[in-house]
């Protein structure tokens, strides 16, 4: 169990995607600049991460290394990866019409998002068990989602701040990031 949480802990703060491994930038700067906006690409990337997890789990296990083909992993997680978001999206649009329509484009976004692919590498490379796995897609996402939420409430404020022109938008997106790892850098003698 303290295995697990360590895990969690450090793929929420420590080992975060984003600030950390520099994964899931292209959503991190061009998604965060609501805090609606934001949370809904959280919670739609942590559920793809987590069935992502699961799937390429068992398609590692009980598929690749039994026939030696693992060095075929990116071909196929991309695949996973990308069938699975379509049928979160079709899920999703039969089942919440108004959940659908705010996702929006984000929705197929997912598919392109590296954080998801880097999980599922993780889960790989470091020889998970199934349930160390999902805590490990879990925390990533959770962690991927915490640090969506902090950037899109620190650019909704500076919407309302006088800024220099030439520091408006992905200018000072940037720096807010480069602190914004600083910050959690601090988390780095946690585990």
């Amino acid at each position: 169990m303290n295995e697990l949480i360590l895990i969690f802990v450090s793929m929420v703060v420590v080992n975060n995607f984003i600030l950390a491994r520099f994964l899931g930038l292209c959503p991190f700067f061009g998604v965060s600049k609501k805090l609606g906006d934001a949370l809904s690409m959280g919670v739609a990337v942590t559920l793809v991460m987590l069935l992502a997890s699961v799937a390429t789990w068992f398609i590692n296990h009980y598929v690749l290394i039994p026939f030696g083909v693992e060095f075929m992993q990116v071909v196929v997680y991309i695949l996973v990866i990308a069938s699975l978001v379509q049928m979160v999206e079709i899920a999703i649009k039969r089942t919440n019409l108004t959940l659908y329509n705010a996702l929006g484009i984000y929705l197929p976004l997912i598919t392109t998002n590296c954080a998801i692919l880097g999980a599922t590498f993780i889960i790989a490379v470091e020889g998970y068990t199934l349930l160390e796995g999902v805590v490990t897609a879990l925390g990533g996402g959770i962690g991927f989602t915490l640090v969506l939420l902090i950037m899109s409430g620190i650019r909704e404020k500076l919407e309302l701040s006088d800024l220099p022109r030439s520091m408006r938008g992905l200018p000072i997106a940037l720096i807010i990031g480069g602190l914004l790892g600083l910050a959690f850098l601090g988390f780095g003698g946690i585990v």
